[in-house]
C-alpha cells in the first residue's frame, strides 16, 4: 500500500531512485563480485571449463597449420600427418564444444542464483525502510528495480560474463600462439590494438550516462502505469482516458528516446572496432606474404601463415565481440547502480542502544510541545500537547489537511517529531522498541489492504496462530460472519488482486475483524468506517467498544454522529488543537466543533 495514500498532509512530491549517476564504474563492479564470490564454487567452475574450452579450441589452428605443413606439394603429401592432425583438430572442437555447453548451463545457474539473493536483499532492504521514502518514490519504479534493473544484470550475468572470460582468454591465448610462430608479424596489433581501446573507451564513457537515464525513464514509465492501472475505475468514472493515453504517450516517447539515444550512442562501437580488425587482418595477410618470400629469420611456412591468419581471427574476433559486451555491460552498470543505490539507502532508524520493550499498564498517551512537519522548513504542528486517559476513547476530529493522521503517524513511529515528546505511561516512545511499540496498537485504515490468500489468513494476517473460532468471533464482532459463511468456500474462499472480488465496504469489515482479532493494547482508527453504512458503523462502534474495554482507542473521523459518546474529542485545525472537550462540552462552546457538527446536519 501506497503510504502517500495513507498520511494526511504528507509529502506531495514522487521522483525516481538514482536518476543520475552516483557511483564510479570500479564501486559498482567491486560489489558485483561480492555476489559472484558469495557463489564462488559455481564460479570457479566456471572458470574452469572457460579455460578448459578455450584451449582446447586455440589448439585447432596449430594443428591445421601442421596438417597445412604436412602437404609438401602436389603428389608430396603425407596423408597419415594430415588425417591424424585433422583427427587431432576435431576432437579437440568437439570437447571444447562440450565445455562450453556445460558452461552456458552453469552460468545460467549461477547468475540465478545471484539473482535470487539480489531480489532477496532488495526487498528485505525494502521492509526496512521509512514510510517517508516510499512517499518520495513512485511504487512502479520501485518495483522496477525488482523487475527490469535485476533482470538485465541477470542478462549480463549469464551472457556478457561467459563472454567476457572466453574473449579475454582467447586474446591472451592466441597473442601468445602469435608471439611463438612470429613475433615480428605481431607488431602490427601494436597498432591496431591501442586504437581500439581508445575507440571503446571512448564511446563506452559517452554511453554509461545515456543508459542511467534509460534505466530512470523506464521506471518513471513503470510508475505512471502502475498509478493508472490502480486508478483505472476513477480514470473511466471522469471519462479521462483520452488525458492519460495523452500522458502515457509523452512519457513513452520519453523512455523510446532513452532507449534510441542509449542504442545510438553505443552503435558506433562494434562497426569501430571492426573495421579495425579487418585492417589487422589485411595488413597481417600483407606483411606474412612478404615473410613467407623474403623473412630471412623471420620467414614463414604456408602452414604457420595459415595458422596466424587463424590465431590473428581469433584475437581479433573476441576484441569485437567485447566491444560489443562493453555496450552492453553500460546497461548493466547503469541497472546494478539503481540496484545499490537503492540497498544504499539509509533505512529506518535503529532503535536506542538502550531501548527495552513495551509493557502497555494503562494505556495513558501523551504528547508534549510537538512540533513537526514532513519536511522540517514547512511546519504542520506547531507546539501541540495533549493526554489521553489510559482506556479512553479519543476522537480527532478536523478539516482536512488540518493534521489529523500526521498525529497517528507520529504515535506509531513512522515519522518522529522535530522537537517534543510523546509518551505511554509516562515512558518516552524513543526509549522503546518500535516493534513493541507497533505492536501495542492495532490499526485501521480508511485505506484497506488485503493480499492474495483466503479470507481466514486475511483477517489473522497480525495473529497467525488464531484458530479458526477466534477469527469467527472477531468476524462476528465486525458483521462480516454471515456475508463470509455465505460464500461456496467460506473462510477458506481464495482474495484476489488485493480483494477485487469482494466490495469495498465488505474489504473494510474484514480489516476491522483483523484490528479486533489483534490482542493488541490500543486501537487506531483512521476514517476505518467510511466505507460503510451509518447503521453498519454504529454497530461497529457498538461492537468494539465492548471488545477494546480497558484500552485505549484514537479515531479519526469524518461523521460527528459516530463519536459522540468519546472519552475527548480533540479539534485539530492547522497543526494545532483549538478545542477539547466532551461532545456535549464542545456543543456548548459553540465553537468550531459545533460549526462542524450543525453543518452536517443542517
Amino acid at each position: 500500500m501506497n503510504a502517500n495514500r495513507i498520511m494526511g498532509g504528507g509529502p506531495a512530491f514522487q521522483k525516481g531512485i538514482a536518476d543520475k549517476p552516483k557511483m564510479k564504474t570500479t564501486q559498482i563492479l567491486k560489489r558485483l563480485w561480492k555476489y559472484l564470490y558469495h557463489f564462488k564454487w559455481f564460479l570457479f567452475l566456471a572458470l574452469f571449463m572457460t579455460l578448459t574450452s578455450n584451449i582446447l579450441a586455440l589448439t585447432g589452428p596449430k594443428l591445421s597449420g601442421m596438417a597445412v605443413d604436412a602437404i609438401h606439394g602436389k603428389g608430396n603429401v603425407e596423408f597419415p600427418k594430415v588425417f591424424f592432425y585433422c583427427g587431432m583438430m576435431l576432437a579437440c572442437y568437439g570437447i571444447s564444444a562440450l565445455f562450453e555447453w556445460l558452461l552456458s548451463r552453469t552460468l545460467i545457474r549461477l547468475s540465478q542464483k545471484i539473482v535470487q539473493q539480489m531480489r532477496s536483499d532488495v526487498f528485505r532492504h525494502l521492509m526496512t525502510l521509512p514510510v517517508s521514502f516510499f512517499d518520495q518514490h513512485q511504487t512502479g519504479d520501485i518495483i522496477s528495480h525488482i523487475s527490469y534493473d535485476i533482470d538485465t544484470i541477470n542478462t549480463s550475468m549469464s551472457q556478457d560474463l561467459v563472454q567476457t572470460c572466453s574473449s579475454t582468454i582467447v586474446i591472451f591465448g592466441s597473442l601468445i600462439m602469435m608471439l611463438r610462430i612470429n613475433p615480428l608479424l605481431v607488431l602490427v596489433f601494436a597498432f591496431t590494438v591501442p586504437l581500439s581501446f581508445f575507440l571503446t573507451s571512448h564511446l563506452a564513457g559517452l554511453a554509461r550516462p545515456v543508459f542511467s537515464r534509460r534505466s530512470a525513464k523506464i521506471g518513471e514509465l513503470n510508475g505512471y502505469t502502475e498509478e493508472s492501472i490502480s486508478g483505472h475505475k476513477t480514470v473511466k468514472a471522469y471519462h479521462q482516458e483520452d488525458t492519460m493515453n495523452a500522458r502515457f504517450q509523452l512519457k513513452n516517447t520519453d523512455a523510446c528516446n532513452a532507449y534510441y539515444q542509449a542504442d545510438y550512442t553505443s552503435a558506433p562501437m562494434g562497426p569501430a572496432v571492426n573495421f579495425m580488425n579487418n585492417l589487422s587482418l589485411s595488413l597481417i595477410s600483407v606483411f606474412g606474404a612478404l615473410l613467407y618470400l623474403f623473412g630471412g629469420r623471420f620467414t614463414l611456412t604456408l602452414g604457420e601463415l595459415s595458422s596466424f591468419v587463424l590465431y590473428s581471427r581469433k584475437f581479433s574476433g573476441p576484441i569485437n565481440e567485447l566491444a560489443n559486451v562493453i555496450s552492453e555491460l553500460q546497461s548493466s552498470l547503469a541497472a546494478a547502480e539503481r540496484v545499490f543505490v537503492l540497498l544504499d539507502t539509509r533505512p529506518e532508524p535503529e532503535d536506542a542502544a538502550d531501548a527495552k520493550e513495551l509493557h502497555v499498564h494503562e494505556g495513558a498517551v501523551a504528547m508534549e510541545h510537538i512540533h513537526f512537519g514532513y519536511q522540517p522548513e514547512k511546519p504542520i504542528i506547531h507546539d501541540l500537547s495533549l493526554k489521553a486517559a489510559g482506556g479512553s476513547l479519543t476522537a480527532i476530529v478536523g478539516p482536512t489537511g488540518a493534521g489529523k493522521t500526521t498525529l497517528i503517524n507520529l504515535l506509531m513511529r513512522f515519522y518522529d517529531p522535530q522537537s517534543g515528546s510523546i509518551s505511554i505511561d509516562g515512558t518516552p516512545i524513543r526509549q522503546v522498541t518500535r516493534k513493541s511499540l507497533r505492536l501495542a496498537y492495532a490499526m485501521v485504515l480508511q485505506d484497506t489492504w488485503l493480499f492474495t490468500g483466503t479470507i481466514r489468513e486475511n483477517i489473522a494476517y497480525g495473529r497467525p496462530e488464531a484458530t479458526l473460532e477466534q477469527v469467527e468471533e472477531a468476524a462476528k464482532a465486525a458483521h462480516i460472519h454471515e456475508f463470509i459463511s455465505s460464500l461456496p468456500q467460506g473462510y477458506d474462499t481464495l482474495l484476489t488482486e488485493a480483494g477485487i472480488n469482494i466490495s469495498q465496504g465488505q474489504k473494510q469489515l474484514m480489516t476491522i475483524a483483523r484490528a479486533m482479532l489483534l490482542n493488541a493494547q490500543m486501537l487506531i482508527l483512521d476514517e476505518a468506517t467510511s466505507n460503510v453504512d451509518t447503521r453498519t458503523e454504529i454497530q461497529i462502534q457498538s461492537a468494539m467498544r465492548r471488545l477494546m474495554a480497558g484500552k485505549t482507542c484514537f479515531v479519526i473521523a469524518h461523521r460527528l454522529s459516530t463519536i459522540q459518546n468519546a472519552d475527548r474529542i480533540l479539534v485539530v485545525k492547522d497543526g494545532d488543537i483549538i478545542e477539547q472537550g466532551t461532545h456535549k462540552e464542545l456543543l456548548k462552546k459553540n465553537g468550531f466543533y459545533a460549526k462542524l457538527f450543525y453543518s452536517q446536519f443542517a
